[in-house]
């Protein structure tokens, strides 16, 4: 015996099918159901692929189903669909609704899929015009009112769309600044379901947002950045970091409290070369899909600069999650990764970095997939020279012993240490230094030389994927960093006496040819390879027993 209230829903489709066809689709006409696909997009890693929403409406019970490997979140649409659907004052078919995400292979994450799954809903109800849904990709997360909500993504997603070669993408109002980044794309921003419904029936036009894009190199270098000219004294820091800035080459500072390590290293970034329009689009990508990129930066225009906890995690410095999510390291992609206080991470934090220090990239590997994301950053490290902070400062007594002391430097281990170009000692400023009103060389100045060091090294790999001299491997190595005799033996000499590994010779030679590029000179000569040498300090010193 069927129970009264389902005898009643089974009514209840009768008379909607018989009373109301104009609403359901035309089930009238003996169709058993109704099908509607829609264009979207989902993000993997930092690039995106399209996805199919096919959308059934079938003779049945009430049910709502989504298939294809979606997340939680995508699961849990079908609540929000409906709840939009009605309160927009949509028609929502009591009937089966299947929703499926093809590929169906890969699985699928985010709320981006709210949008497009009604618009099916409403397509197979004939209550949306399909014609406008041929060449375009739908996107955006619902609220319950039927408003819509930002997503995750935009910048990758539009580029996928417009190498699918689709026309429009229709998406939240809030991402339509960073998709309109793409030329040959028109780009239609929607704040609600019943503004999509109305445009898609053309009873409603939506201007497509304007491509307005300012690159770097358009607008000139951002003055949001510290002055390099505000550190007092510290003159030879300042050529390390000149230095490390010019070839890409990683840098770490030691001294005691107070000396200036930090103070420098957030001015680093102010001498760095303006980001190229692939560098922008990459860094774009990379902050669109974690959602930290701001509704008025449609294009990110100045390079990251990262300075974690040394609380930190594995997991939070590379990456990680169920499903893979980028770290530091990548957010650093283009910029500068500053750990401060290095001693006081966990060694198995700092050990991790090995990898993406020489790839420039970062693969992370899960249940549920394995990802790969840029991780082409500048480290730059401080730390004290011991527990109290004072084992070089001449105006403080230090009171560590000295296995205190080496305890303390051994926790940084030596394959990450070799692979740290420049090491630089930052002795205390004396007061002299910090009551002159002279002040050193502004940013601009030195981002001039740096500039020209960088085109340089451009010209010189050009056609090649290296794009500073931190990146040459050995056959690069090989090529362009040939020295003459007087230098070699002053290498020799060096290797020697500090005991240094052939990933060390290697670097020095990275940093001599930088000193060369930086004087202007197409060889390298003794006087080059001996600064180089010099940036050796913790070889030379505290690493050394």
């Amino acid at each position: 015996m069927r129970h009264p209230h389902i005898i009643s829903e089974l009514f209840y489709l009768k008379e909607k099918r018989t009373t109301h066809p104009d609403k359901f689709g035309g089930f009238e006409k003996g169709n058993n159901c109704m099908l509607a696909t829609v264009l979207s997009s989902t993000v993997l890693g930092i690039d995106a692929y399209i996805v199919k929403v096919e959308v059934d409406v079938a003779n049945g019970l009430p049910a709502f189903s989504t298939v294809g490997l979606p997340d939680s979140a995508i699961k849990e649409s079908k609540d929000r669909v409906t709840a939009a659907i009605k309160n927009s004052g949509f028609y929502f078919p009591p009937g089966r609704i299947t929703a499926n995400l093809a590929p169906a292979d890969v699985r699928k994450a985010g709320s981006a899929f709210d949008l497009p799954i009604a618009i099916g809903v409403m397509a197979a109800t004939n209550q949306v015009d399909v014609s406008r849904l041929e060449n375009a990709m739908v996107l955006g997360e619902l609220a319950l009112d039927g408003s819509i909500r930002n997503i995750q993504g935009g910048l990758p997603i539009a580029i996928a769309a417009k190498q699918n070669g689709l026309q429009d993408i229709i998406l939240p109002a809030e991402n339509a600044k960073e998709a309109a980044i793409i030329k040959g794309l028109n780009v239609y921003p929607v704040t609600s379901l019943a503004d999509a419904a109305a445009f898609l029936n053309s009873t409603k036009e939506i201007a497509p947002e304007p491509h307005t894009l300012g690159t770097a190199e358009e607008n000139g270098h951002p003055d949001t950045y510290l002055d390099l000219a505000d550190v007092k004294g510290q003159e030879h820091v300042k050529r390390a970091v000149e230095v490390s800035a010019a070839g890409g080459h990683n840098l770490i500072m030691i001294g005691p409290p107070g000396s200036g390590k930090t103070m420098i290293a957030k001015r680093i970034p102010s001498i760095l070369p303006t980001l190229s329009m692939d560098e922008s689009l990459e860094t774009t990508k990379i902050q669109s899909i974690i959602g930290t990129l701001p509704t008025d930066t449609p294009l990110v225009i100045t390079r990251p600069y990262r300075a974690p906890h040394h609380t930190i995690s594995d997991a939070g410095l590379i990456g990680g999650g169920k499903v893979p999510r980028p770290g530091e390291v990548s957010l650093a992609h283009n910029g500068v990764l500053f750990l401060d206080e290095l001693p006081e991470f966990r060694r198995n934090v700092l050990e991790v970095m090995r990898q993406p220090l020489e790839d420039g990239h970062v693969t992370i590997s899960r249940a549920a997939a394995s990802l790969t994301y840029p991780a082409n950053f500048m480290l730059v490290a401080a730390m004290n020279p011991c527990p109290c902070g004072f084992f070089s400062d001449p105006n403080r007594d230090c009171k560590c012993a000295p296995n205190q002391i080496q305890n303390y430097v051994s926790r940084i281990s030596g394959p990450l240490l070799d692979r740290i170009d420049i090491q630089v000692e930052v002795p205390a400023v004396k007061y002299a230094e910090l009551a002159a009103e002279m002040t050193g060389e502004t940013s601009v100045n030195v981002r001039e030389r740096v500039e020209e060091a960088r085109r340089t090294q451009h010209k010189r790999f050009h056609g090649t994927k290296i794009h500073a001299n931190a990146n040459m491997e050995s056959k690069q190595i090989r090529e362009y960093c040939k020295i003459q005799s007087q230098a070699q033996e002053l290498l020799r000499i060096a290797i020697n006496q500090l005991g240094l590994s052939a990933r060390a010779y290697d670097r020095i030679l990275k940093v001599a040819r930088t000193i060369a590029d930086l004087g202007g000179n197409p060889d390298i000569e003794a006087v080059h390879v001996s600064e180089a040498i010099q940036y050796r300090s913790l070889d030379r010193s505290f690493w050394r027993k």
